[in-house]
């Protein structure tokens, strides 16, 4: 007999109403939640945001409405094992989520997609670039150095402290447990963040329930677990090997100043490795966000998209 967990969440609650929609769309064998904004012209630009582990769609609320404010068509995803998206019980490397994410793009219509991501949804960003240049317009990549030099040599940029919680969250079950039960999520958040006072109440009980959807805790622990794993398999060095022969693409890096997760000291590209590795790099710190600036620092973020999206995906003129 199957025993149900009572803190078990249903995950039509994540399905928060605003001035979106809520759609659901099939890519690469599963089901994915999408929450869409702004017009549905296909001429008019996609931009597809994809959340960090620990949030979901509801992660990018702040930009979903700037973004469509400005013109652009906006999809915020629940990537795999997340929300109200399928949680099969595997596919929860990097490669599988890129063709996810491009699934995705073509199933909403569009041909490429300027893609932004934040934590590991900016590692899935970079990767889309390497592994789904078809559909790739620009990347924008929040608390999310580049995986790996120009050279294809790895990039280490996560703070001892963090190292500590990857290494937990390799033991399953009691890593789960202590997301869903226990006190690990306030701790992560906390410490991730950065910054006093953040997560408010409303935000961390949001988190809390997205994570006691059935299979949610496990899916998500799960990519860090392959992020881990992977850096010394043959798997994570196909991928690494990827993203070093990548063809360049507009570039924007957003980092906070009080990231907690990845080190705030010389997150950004280098002047050489920049003029390599892109079409055109911007770099900006946040100083009062730390890992999560979309929601700690969301007005300047969503200034900072709407402004660099004009140059690299400017939204068409009317048609008098």
């Amino acid at each position: 007999m199957t025993t149900i967990d009572p803190s078990a969440v249903d995950a039509s609650v994540l399905l928060v109403d605003g001035p979106w929609r809520h759609r659901f769309v099939t890519a690469n064998g599963a089901r994915f939640h999408v929450a869409v904004a702004g017009p549905d012209e296909r001429e008019v630009p996609l931009v597809v945001l994809l959340h960090s582990v620990l949030g979901f769609w509801w992660s990018w609320r702040h930009q979903l409405v700037a973004l469509a404010d400005a013109g652009y068509r906006v999809a915020a995803m629940d990537l795999r094992g997340t929300g109200a998206s399928d949680k099969p019980p595997s596919g929860y490397d990097i490669p599988t989520l890129v063709a996810d994410v491009s699934g995705v793009v073509r199933s909403l219509g569009a041909d490429d997609a300027v893609v932004v991501g934040t934590g590991t949804g900016g590692d899935v960003a970079w990767s889309v670039a390497a592994l789904a240049p078809e559909i790739t317009r620009a990347i924008a990549v929040l608390s999310a150095p580049r995986p790996v030099r120009a050279d294809g040599s790895s990039r280490g940029t996560t703070t001892v402290g963090a190292l500590r919680t990857l290494v937990y969250a390799q033991i399953p079950g009691l890593s789960e447990r202590s997301l869903t039960r226990g006190d690990l999520l306030v701790r992560l958040l906390d410490s991730w963040g950065g910054v006093p006072g953040w997560p408010d109440a409303e935000t961390l009980g949001v988190y809390r329930d997205a994570l006691r959807v059935p299979f949610a805790a496990r899916s998500q622990l799960d990519q860090l677990r392959w992020l881990v794993r992977s850096s010394s398999r043959p798997d994570g060095a196909r991928l690494r090997a990827a993203l070093a022969q990548a063809q360049p693409v507009p570039v924007l890096q957003v980092h906070g100043a009080n990231d907690g997760l990845r080190s705030a000291k010389r997150p950004g590209l280098g002047t050489t490795e920049a003029t390599r590795c892109t079409a055109g790099y911007r770099f900006e710190t946040v100083t009062e966000a730390g890992h999560f600036p979309a929601e700690q620092a969301p007005d300047l973020v969503s200034a900072l998209l709407v402004d660099w999206l004009g140059q690299v995906a400017p939204v068409p003129s009317p048609t008098p």
